[in-house]
């Protein structure tokens, strides 16, 4: 029971901040192309490398907080779901050219958001 209180604390907090994130991204930046989306999945892909990265090469971590961190926060937090629903009106709605960039930018980005977690998390014990 206390494994699903951590995963349920870390999905509190990242459902809500994605909801901040996208709601941000649409009223800012472009309500046309789901930025939002990119920008969870990026960041979202980001914290997962580092925090996986970290805590299995560089820290002992207590089994919780992979609990809370990569399986509530980013499984809440993160979107490709979303993304992928997104990419299917976009391709249904005949909007086929940014539906490609939706699905290059959140796959590429995503990718190397999470590779630059993990080189992060090698580097900040290096430097410490």
């Amino acid at each position: 029971m206390a494994d699903i209180l951590w995963i349920s604390l870390g999905a509190i907090v990242g459902a809500n901040l994605r909801f901040v994130v996208s709601s941000w991204a649409a009223n800012v930046l472009s309500p046309s192309l789901p930025l939002g989306t990119l920008i969870v999945n990026a960041t979202g892909s980001l914290v997962l490398g580092f925090f996986l990265v970290w805590t299995t090469e560089r820290v002992l971590a207590d089994p919780h907080w992979r609990l809370l961190v990569a399986v509530g926060f980013c499984g809440a937090y993160t979107t490709f779901s979303s993304y992928s629903f997104e990419t299917l009106k976009l391709l249904e709605g005949g909007h086929y050219s940014i539906a490609v960039v939706n699905f290059v930018a959140n796959n590429l980005l995503a990718l190397l958001a999470v590779l630059a977690g993990a080189a992060l998390a090698r580097v900040v014990q290096h430097a410490g």
